[in-house]
């Protein structure tokens, strides 16, 4: 049995969201993807600290995906270091975890 994961991602705006989010479920890759807006991100890039507005991607899918979903991002992804992170789902509602199964079967 394939373990289930949520991917999240943080985008610079509305286009590139709604293109990952739509290439990464019409590809199967995917069962849903979550585009939250309005979060602020703080960091360090090359000895500045930045500070941008963002959007997040919630994305449920299977462990073994990662990798497809991981290439995906990137494709379309503009930051030269994107975050794409992966955290298990430990325990979830066994009819949702089955509906990701179902719908996430890339060719």
């Amino acid at each position: 049995m394939d373990d289930y994961i949520i991917i999240y991602c943080t985008v610079p705006s509305d286009e590139v969201a709604e293109r990952i989010a739509e290439d990464l479920v019409h590809g199967k890759c995917a069962a849903c993807v979550n585009i939250i807006p309005g979060i602020t991100s703080v960091y360090t890039w090359k000895g500045s600290v930045c500070r941008e507005n963002e959007l997040l991607l919630v994305i449920k899918t299977r462990e073994s995906l990662y990798a497809a979903v991981r290439d995906r991002i990137m494709a379309f992804h503009p930051y030269e270091v994107p975050e794409i992170v992966s955290l298990n789902i430990a325990d979830g509602n066994q009819a949702y975890l089955q509906w990701i199964t179902d719908t996430t079967n890339p060719e």
